[in-house]
């Protein structure tokens, strides 16, 4: 999810680190932000789910197939899903009664499960999904084209549940396979590879595939009527082609072939400076609504038609979100307070793309994105922002900003080596601050520490270093 201008010029605090254990001895971050969503109590290994969408009526039938594997004594499994019925659930394969509190499913299993045993659930389910309330509005599964016969997913932070039971926490990832029937000439776009499209009367199952593992956020599905383009890209640091698949509503294929042209160029300057590109696929679709904002869903950056009109205009955001595909779904966070290591790196990735092309340097940006902090008082410990402030433009600027801080004090060589190495140890797992400010530190001892201690835990804005000569 970002908030930018063209070219991202400008948009618009001792450490405290997390308790490794609770009381019951499970990991769990202290103060967990939106502590009513998901269970540390397992962790999930697969969703398969088998979806069966009519959008002349608007109506979902679902069927969760889900492995997971016990991190405690297990008398009960809970799980979260908003707004849709459950008429059958299997724990083990044994028929229970599944009950419900609020947006929680609750799951009574037939015999406990002791800590590190694998399960299995199945959960039947429907009704008509849509966005579900949240601190931010109304979010998740909706409905897109002037017939509303297209649906969409934006389900990041807490819309998941709009259309799936799952184990709503940013840190509990997964392999997702999906399967969804829809009337024969609508299509469908999620998460991974295709793997099949089948043909059955009036309908159409399409399979898609994705290894990840990914958190139930970022999970994405799309229906509806596009036009697609297919694209390769060379891969810096691995020398592979990364092949890229775009879709988008006919009118606006034109358009949208120019604005989202460049990708394979970000591609190689990204894997350049990140590291190899942690998926199977990418690919960038354009829903037929307007979108305040994109959002970042793994292998799939999902943008509105207004972000398209044939100029480049939103060219940022298209660098912002696939930045994200290292940053933020590769290696993802332990906890939403964490969010300023996905913002921030994707937003410097903006200035990174704009100083590639020859525009307005980091350096630039950077200070002009300061004097704006400046201005506003700079007032927010990026580190803990507050559950309501998780999108605040400062933890996107002053979270570049701490990152051009690094670099200017460090030097572009062990700055870039340094984010190769943050995405290389934690890629397809979680982290948290404290872990890249141990990383940083580490990889780069010296006066590391303090400077990222005063720029993400302190209220007072930080001053940058003073600029030098730079290529990247």
């Amino acid at each position: 999810m970002t908030w930018c201008s063209r070219r991202a010029l400008v948009r618009g605090a001792a450490l405290a680190p997390l308790a490794a254990v609770a009381a019951d001895g499970l990991p769990r971050p202290a103060r967990r932000y939106f502590a009513g969503h998901g269970s540390y109590e397992y962790r999930t290994l697969a969703y398969d789910l088998h979806l069966d969408y009519d959008p002349a009526a608007g109506r979902l039938r679902g069927r969760a197939h889900i492995r997971a594997v016990a991190e405690r004594t297990l008398r009960q499994v809970r799980l979260d899903l908003a707004r849709l019925s459950v008429d059958e659930a299997l724990v083990d394969g044994t028929a229970v009664r599944p009950g419900r509190k609020g947006h929680k499913l609750l799951l009574p299993v037939p015999r406990h499960i002791p800590a590190g045993a694998p399960f299995t659930l199945e959960i039947g389910y429907g009704g008509r999904p849509g966005p579900v309330r949240t601190p931010f509005g109304q979010i998740g599964w909706d409905r897109t084209g002037d017939g509303h016969d297209g649906t969409m997913v934006a389900a990041q932070p807490l819309g998941a549940p709009s259309w799936f039971p799952c184990n709503d926490r940013p840190d509990d990832k997964a392999e997702f396979t999906f399967r969804v029937t829809v009337p024969r000439g609508h299509q469908v776009l999620a998460n991974g590879a295709l793997l099949e499209r089948r043909e059955s009367g009036a309908t159409e199952c399409w399979t898609y595939h994705h290894r990840g593992p990914m958190a139930p956020y970022l999970a994405a599905l799309y229906t509806g009527r596009f036009a697609h383009e297919t694209w390769q890209a060379r891969d810096s640091a691995t020398g592979r082609t990364v092949t890229g698949r775009n879709a988008c509503p006919v009118r606006l294929s034109d358009l949208a072939r120019h604005d989202l042209g460049r990708q394979p160029e970000m591609f190689e300057a990204f894997t350049r400076w990140f590291g190899p590109y942690p998926f199977e696929t990418y690919g960038a679709i354009v829903v037929d609504a307007d979108l305040d904002q994109p959002v970042e869903n793994q292998t799939a950056s999902v943008f509105g038609r207004n972000h398209i009109d044939g100029e480049r205009t939103w060219e940022t955001l298209v660098a912002h979100e696939l930045v994200h595909q290292w940053y933020g779904n590769s290696v993802g966070l332990r906890d939403w307070r964490d969010i300023w290591l996905n913002e921030g790196f994707a937003t410097y990735g903006e200035w990174l793309w704009s100083e590639h092309l020859g525009e307005d340097s980091a350096d630039t940006i950077a200070r002009a994105a300061w004097n704006t902090l400046a201005r506003r008082g700079g007032g927010l410990r990026i580190a803990d922002p507050g559950p309501d402030r998780i999108f605040d433009d400062r933890v996107y600027d002053r979270g570049a900003c701490t990152l051009h801080a690094l670099r200017l004090t460090t030097g572009d060589d062990r700055f870039f080596a340094m984010l190769r190495g943050w995405h290389d140890t934690h890629r397809g797992r979680s982290a948290d601050t404290a872990a890249f400010v141990a990383h940083a530190d580490r990889t780069m001892p010296g006066a590391v520490a303090p400077l990222l201690h005063a720029w993400l835990y302190d209220t007072r804005l930080p001053p940058l270093p003073p600029p030098v000569p730079r290529s990247t």
